[in-house]
């Protein structure tokens, strides 16, 4: 068993360390969400978060390091709340909303998708962060590709079409949707861009409802 101070253990984290470290990465989502990464320096997330450079850099020895945080802090802020939407989806109709819940409050938000928003910065200059990014976008697709099989597993939608498939053309409609609704300040181009994915993803409902043949067409008595 090693000893005290053998360097074999990491060092403990108080409760009060614990906290600073959250409200620097905190502090540092918020800057960066609103101006940008390549634009919030560390010297303004010490003046916004009140703590002194030497714990800044004692619990990040860069901005690098600092921005892997908020990646992963944003990342999760999105997933955890688009898996607990998906997960309570069970019918076609029940899609509306989770669009309604994408639109409400955007102009709040910025117009912008948090990962998006890292995503069309960094994505180029970072593989580190891009592959992160990339991850996130992938577990926000699965999340959506698992809500299409569900619908087809209950005869909601065609199976058809692939859930993988029609959960990315979702999700990279409302990527485009999200950047030209940032860069015009208006929700109209991710509202339509939103609609005309669900209209796509609701086609096959119709196409599914459709080839399901009437019982009282196969002879099958209705009582």
């Amino acid at each position: 068993m090693p000893g005290r101070g053998s360097g074999k253990d990491p060092p403990r984290r108080t409760a009060r360390g614990a906290a600073t470290r959250e409200r620097i990465i905190a502090t540092a989502t918020d800057l960066m969400h609103r101006q940008g990464a390549a634009a919030t320096t560390l010297d303004q997330v010490v003046d916004s978060c009140g703590v002194s450079k030497s714990q800044l850099y004692h619990y990040f020895p860069d901005k690098e390091a600092l921005l892997a945080e908020v990646i992963a802090t944003q990342a999760n802020r999105v997933l955890s709340r688009q898996k607990q939407l998906l997960e309570q989806l069970h019918t076609m109709q029940e899609l509306d909303k989770w669009r309604d819940a994408l639109v409400a409050g955007l102009s709040e938000r910025g117009y912008r998708c948090p990962i998006g928003s890292l995503a069309n910065e960094l994505a180029g200059r970072c593989d580190t962060a891009r592959r992160t990014l990339a991850g996130a976008f992938g577990t926000w697709t699965g999340d959506l590709a698992s809500t299409f099989a569900r619908l087809q597993d209950s005869g909601e939608l065609s199976s058809e079409v692939a859930a993988e498939d029609l959960a990315l053309e979702v999700v990279a409609a409302l990527q485009g949707g999200y950047l030209l609704a940032e860069t015009m300040q208006d929700e109209q181009p991710f509202v339509l861009a939103l609609d005309m994915a669900l209209g796509w993803v609701k086609a096959h409902a119709r196409a599914a409802h459709q080839k399901r043949p009437d019982r009282r067409d196969c002879g099958i008595p209705m009582s």
